[in-house]
């Protein structure tokens, strides 16, 4: 069942998230959910706090977009790293790389606003996939990038906080329109109360 997206301004958005254990309730289901509600609305990313859970899970599918590509692209962002599609529980970056790139980004809880972000190149993170098995993986290009963006999530920090003064002020009125339920998308949406 697609789930609405948390839209900008809502305080969920701003919370560290919690830790899970295997055990936490619905968790099958939610990440079930969270899937269907990442393809429906076209994203690449989703991360619990915009489906309004404050805990530490995300997911990522970076095939959809590697298929999609010419090979010029999927050579400079994906090097020989293969595209992912993966289910991050309790993740945490261990290191990133002192290489960084700028490239546009998105978000699904902050509809038609783009900005161009610099993140590291490479990080290695350490989490569990839905089966709460453990993973310690280093990821470069575009996959570090989605996986970054969607941590950031997790920590209580959105793809904006990361652009230039100039940019975050030219964005000002449209992100307060977000906030204040102004704003239509594709996918169902929820707004601050």
């Amino acid at each position: 069942m697609a789930l609405a997206i948390t839209a900008y301004g809502t305080k969920v958005l701003r919370k560290v998230c919690d830790e899970i254990t295997k055990d936490y309730d619905g968790l099958e289901a939610l990440i079930d959910n969270m899937w269907e509600t990442m393809y429906e609305a076209g994203g690449v990313g989703l991360a619990a706090p915009q489906v309004n859970k404050a805990i530490r899970l995300f997911t990522v599918d970076t095939v959809q977009v590697f298929e999609g590509m010419n090979d010029e692209d999927k050579e400079d962002l994906f090097e020989d790293e293969e595209p992912i599609k993966e289910t991050f529980i309790n993740a945490q970056i261990i290191g990133e790389s002192e290489e960084v790139w700028a490239e546009n980004e998105g978000c699904l809880s902050l509809p038609d606003i783009n900005g161009e972000v610099e993140r590291p190149w490479a990080i290695e993170i350490e989490y569990v996939d839905r089966n709460f098995k453990k993973h310690k993986r280093t990821f470069t290009g575009y996959n570090a990038r989605v996986i970054q963006h969607e941590y950031d999530h997790t920590e209580g920090i959105l793809y904006v906080d990361h652009l230039s003064g100039i940019s975050k002020r030219l964005i000002k009125g449209k992100l307060n329109k977000i906030a204040e339920g102004k704003v239509s998308a594709r996918y169902r949406m929820r707004f601050a109360k």
